[in-house]
């Protein structure tokens, strides 16, 4: 299913440390400001995982600024969902908690299957592979989803 980038999407995943915040980044970098994008956890018991951040610094993405946020704090800080064109599920717990909030919106809520990596590999190298995996699995995705990256079009 590919089409245009929506105005706003929200990718959701369990902690909101691994693979919603490389989602959020790596959308930025590719496809600029001109959609608003968010991600949030299921639950918010973590930091920014480090090798995350060392697997997007690879690709020329920040995200070791990101602050991790669950639903009900997204909620509590006024982010209202149904304001939200797309919300985008790389975990069945993100997707089952994305349908039972939207259950009252006309809301189009997508399943991206993206590999955790968290726990896979004994060495740094091993780890660094799985995180890897995980991105290059996000981009795929972002691409067969939303076209190449607009990086040097012109708005």
């Amino acid at each position: 299913m590919s089409g245009p980038l929506p105005s706003s999407v929200l990718f959701c995943c369990d902690h909101n440390s691994v693979r919603s915040p490389m989602a959020e980044g790596i959308t930025k970098k590719f496809y600029g400001s001109d959609t608003y994008v968010q991600s949030v956890g299921v639950r918010n018991d973590r930091e920014v995982d480090g090798f995350s951040v060392a697997v997007c610094d690879e690709i020329g993405v920040e995200i070791d600024r990101h602050q991790t946020r669950s639903f009900d704090e997204m909620e509590e800080w006024g982010d209202d969902l149904s304001g939200f064109d797309l919300i985008i599920a790389m975990s069945p717990a993100s997707l089952r908690r994305a349908q039972e909030l939207t259950r009252y919106y006309h809301l189009d809520v997508e399943y991206w299957p993206v590999l955790d990596p968290t726990g896979l590999g004994e060495t740094r190298e091993a780890k660094l592979a799985a995180y890897r995996q995980t991105r290059d699995q996000i981009v795929e995705r972002l691409i067969g989803r939303f076209g190449p990256p607009m990086q040097g079009r012109e708005p």
